[in-house]
């Protein structure tokens, strides 16, 4: 499939008419027949019932609506990019691990966000994603929760955050404040599994800096998977305090004694990076902690 098909189709199905569609293409009447038809194919669906008058099936209105979508973000692309490369607008990266939007991330969105001719572009990833996709310019700045070892990035701890244990609701341990040798007895969920090192490593260490192992039940992929699995009642897992701001009914938070249990937040940019927007970022980031 390509461009040209969804921008023939759309015209058609705006038109519904091939021979207005054709003019308004600047394109002869059976070549764009024959493109829709290889556009049907390649779906393997009808699109338009050729009839009179000419009628989009159902498959072919749902194709329809999102053509325009796709097309619509495409000129946006486009546009922003045109801008950025004339100087007209700036473009910056972040790279974020899920955990942190419960803490620094959002408040420095949302001053971005005021910028008019700021086009912000927000990654999800893990930290070893964050560190390749700051050594190859795809993000500019990153936060996460794992230190890197690595000459051509700069990190720098913005806050600790306390870790708490998430319990099932109803748990024989929830309601007081727990030591980590009462949670090295219980069956423990862990994330993520996979790449490593990360979030799973640093509590692995964190137990085992106490001569304790845990008694991993469940392997998950992501924090929101790992609470879902405490909730019916698999085990138990550690997270960072922040995260206590999502509120469910199915799960307790429970804070711990020790209180070296701790997950940083970590601010991670290329070394050497001196443009006027990391340095705006790492500005307001510096107001935020005052």
């Amino acid at each position: 499939m390509e461009l040209r098909h969804l921008r023939y189709f759309k015209v058609l199905a705006e038109t519904l008419n091939f021979t207005r569609a054709a003019e308004l293409l600047h394109i002869a009447q059976p070549p764009l027949s024959r493109q829709i038809s290889q556009l049907e194919e390649q779906l393997g669906t009808l699109l338009v019932l050729r009839e009179r008058p000419l009628r989009l099936t159902e498959a072919g209105r749902f194709f329809y609506e999102q053509t325009c979508t796709l097309l619509q973000q495409l000129e946006n692309i486009s546009d922003n990019t045109r801008r950025i490369g004339h100087g007209q607008r700036q473009w910056l990266g972040i790279g974020f691990a899920p955990s942190t939007l419960y803490t620094v991330l959002p408040a420095l969105i949302r001053e971005l966000r005021q910028d008019n001719e700021l086009e912000l572009g927000l990654s999800e990833m893990t930290t070893l994603q964050q560190v390749e996709a700051l050594k190859s310019g795809r993000i500019d700045i990153a936060f996460g929760r794992i230190r890197i070892d690595d000459p051509a990035i700069l990190q720098q701890v913005l806050c600790e955050d306390p870790l708490v244990a998430v319990l099932p609701k109803g748990h024989p341990l929830a309601g007081t404040p727990l030591t980590l040798a009462q949670l090295a007895k219980e069956p423990f969920i862990l994330y993520p599994a996979n790449p490593r090192p990360s979030y799973a490593d640093h509590v692995l260490a964190l137990f085992a800096h106490h001569g304790m192992t845990l008694k991993i039940s469940q392997w998950a992929n992501e924090l929101q998977t790992a609470i879902g699995l405490v909730a019916v009642g698999l085990g138990v897992t550690l997270v960072p305090a922040s995260v206590q701001q999502q509120h469910r009914t199915d799960i307790e938070y429970v804070s711990l004694l020790d209180t070296s249990a701790v997950s940083p937040i970590i601010l991670s940019r290329r070394k050497g990076d001196v443009s006027p927007i990391v340095q705006r970022c790492l500005a307001l980031i510096a107001q935020q902690a005052t």
